[in-house]
């Protein structure tokens, strides 16, 4: 990789890194979205404000924020402003969605205490490995529909991510690995939830609960 590789990665961690939950809560008059339900910086908490509008506006902005760091990305390389990588296209695009996800996992802003990834995965998939991150929506959507819970369908929809980008792309160590990579810090930050669907206490979509912890 050269330099301009490491600092497109580092601008692409700042895209990912910026927690608009957070400040769309604030300035609509909900106050820290960290002291509200789970305490988590994402749509699905900001959905517990009440605030439809605002959840999907924050959905919307997360996904961008992978989406945004693999256009950089595209715009940079078309340009031939990255001349000199060694990295395969589809390598760096996959590597800036990896590292915009990280920032909305552990964003410098807040001491690196930040969401799940799960929006900005999508987005980050959708913009780098556009056929994986469509049929990773698809496994979400009828996960969703079938179990109703919506933690469960994006663990299944990481899960099948690699094997999805592998069929699709045929790239084990450019694409496939980094995609793996994106599975375990997704399933990591998802950890209290694999354990209250393991004991059938996770929540289900629409479900109200007074301190549940999606």
């Amino acid at each position: 990789m050269t330099t301009d590789s490491y600092i497109l990665l580092a601008i692409s961690y700042i895209f990912g890194s910026l927690p608009f939950g957070l400040i769309l809560c604030a300035l609509f008059g909900y106050g820290d979205i960290r002291k509200i339900g789970s305490g988590n910086i994402g749509a699905t908490n900001v959905l517990r404000t009440g605030n439809k509008i605002l959840a999907l506006i924050t959905l919307l902005l997360d996904s961008g924020k992978g989406a945004i760091a693999v256009a950089l990305c595209a715009l940079l390389t078309i340009n031939n402003i990255l001349a000199g990588s060694t990295l395969d296209t589809h390598t760096l695009y996959v590597l800036c969605a990896f590292s915009a996800i990280i920032g909305h996992c552990f964003p410098v802003w807040l001491k690196f205490k930040g969401g799940k990834g799960v929006a900005t995965t999508l987005g980050g998939l959708l913009g780098a490995l556009p056929l994986t991150g469509l049929a990773c929506c698809l496994v979400w959507l009828v996960s969703a529909l079938i179990s109703r819970i919506s933690s469960l369908s994006a663990l299944i929809a990481t899960a099948a991510a690699p094997l999805i980008a592998q069929y699709f792309y045929g790239d084990l160590i450019g694409v496939t690995l980094p995609v793996c990579g994106i599975t375990v810090l997704v399933w990591a930050k998802h950890h209290a939830n694999i354990r209250r669907i393991l004991k059938g206490e996770e929540p289900k979509i629409g479900k109200k609960k007074d301190k549940e912890k999606v």
